[in-house]
């Protein structure tokens, strides 16, 4: 069933320049909070703390006996949020190391099929992980139990536990907080009132009052993020927006991202044509920039220039493609759109402005930003395997020549734009995968 909301995060910001003395007390609960989360990463970022961590209300008490809110002063509405983000962080980081470690376990050639579902099940049971990487034997529910038996009676669990360990110590990271620039705040912890907000500070039945530049009242959990240095802050409020549906949404659109041009659908409309334009601009400006710090050391030139600057070239880069994508979908109007699942961009041999531009790509924005634009317009996005579908004829599906930007096809001749013929390829893909039962 369709959902009727999606998320979206708002924006609000200070009118006035926030007092020095209200400042530094925002300054000293984001300190505090960040010092909380720490303590959270080191006793249970690591292997001991995974049996914890599910759901986490183990360490909601262990926290709360532990003594570290008293002795920093710090209010439970803001003590148990920074915990719970910790844990948050906590469990992405080991969602990111069971990924890693299944890629591993995937392209070793040295394991059998059934060592790999073996080792696939221990990444997949939480009790089972826990009780390997603790040395423990392996208790499960009664269904999981016997699937586990099942599994390990055809291969050497000891080899294979061994090597489950090996992997987790090599890629699991704990986790450690640098900056105290902000911290969360629950709906008790705040109140909107006089054009403004009131914020519960350390000090017992005080709050300290910031001016907005809108009205807009909510009740539930947001961040509120401190630039110090320019006495201003950015509160980012979560909500719940209603999905738009249109009943001329109704075609089916294969795109093929590029770093020059943003996108090319499967007829060879062009969407983000200054994309690379712009990104190869603020490219050479950024090397600039280093080569002529790293020329004069001595000299120590100030970097708020050179951050406002970087500022307004990446938001005027946010704003061409938010209205290019809005442009996209006013005028395809999709019901579903194909795009190729890459692996990260590579770099390109010696050619350091190259790789330069290659890394500051914004893919990683645009597809956040579509997903986003999709999911209020309900539009559907279907990741297609991408190998090899550059250099397939979307004509005959042979093998053809790229050049100059130019597709040919030697089999049956077909000729066409390299990215044409690539969105082609992804839309053919996408249709045929969701034809099959």
């Amino acid at each position: 069933m369709p959902q009727n909301t999606i998320c979206k995060t708002v924006h609000q910001y200070n009118k006035t320049r926030i007092p020095s003395e209200d400042m530094a007390r925002l300054c000293e609960i984001a300190e505090d909070c960040r010092r909380v989360k720490n303590y959270v990463y080191r006793l249970y970022g690591g292997i001991g703390g995974l049996s914890k961590i599910y759901p986490g209300y183990t360490v909601q008490n262990e926290m709360t006996a532990s003594g570290l809110r008293q002795e920093l002063g710090l209010p439970s509405v803001y003590f148990y949020l920074a915990v719970f983000d910790a844990l948050a962080d906590i469990k992405s980081q080991w969602t990111r190391t069971k990924s890693q470690v299944l890629g591993r376990i995937n392209q070793n050639q040295g394991l059998t099929p059934e060592e790999k579902h073996f080792l696939r099940f221990l990444l997949k049971v939480n009790n089972a992980l826990d009780a390997v990487l603790s040395r423990s034997s392996v208790q499960l529910r009664q269904d999981l139990q016997k699937q586990y038996d099942q599994l390990a009676s055809g291969v050497e669990v000891k080899k294979l536990e061994n090597y489950m360990r090996r992997q987790v110590r090599a890629l699991h990271v704990r986790q450690n907080s640098q900056k105290a620039d902000g911290f969360s705040l629950s709906e008790r912890a705040y109140r909107y009132e006089d054009h403004g907000i009131y914020i519960t500070i350390k000090e017992k039945r005080r709050r300290i009052f910031i001016p907005l530049t809108d009205n807009n009242h909510y009740d539930r959990q947001i961040y509120l993020k401190l630039f110090p240095q320019e006495g201003n802050i950015e509160i980012k409020v979560p909500v719940q927006v209603a999905v738009k549906r249109h009943r001329d949404y109704k075609a089916s659109v294969g795109l093929a991202l590029g770093l020059t041009a943003m996108f090319v659908t499967d007829e060879g409309h062009i969407y983000g044509e200054k994309l690379g334009e712009y990104q190869r601009e603020q490219s050479e400006w950024l090397r600039t920039q280093t080569a002529r710090r790293h020329a004069d050391r001595e000299a120590k030139p100030g970097r708020k220039k050179y951050s406002a600057k970087k500022r307004r070239m990446e938001e005027r880069l946010h704003s061409y493609i938010n209205m290019e994508l809005n442009r996209f979908l006013k005028t395809e109007k999709p019901e579903v759109i194909y795009i190729p699942k890459l692996p990260r961009p590579g770099r390109h041999g010696g050619n350091k402005a190259v790789n330069h531009l290659v890394t500051l790509w914004q893919r990683g924005y645009i597809r956040k930003r579509l997903e986003q634009k999709c999911g209020q317009q309900s539009v559907r996005i279907v990741e297609v395997f991408g190998k090899g579908i550059s250099i397939e004829c979307s004509g005959c599906g042979g093998e053809g020549i790229r050049e100059n930007g130019m597709f040919r096809c030697p089999g049956c001749g077909y000729e066409a734009d390299e990215k044409k013929n690539t969105a082609r390829n992804v839309k053919k893909r996408g249709t045929a995968m969701e034809d099959c039962p």
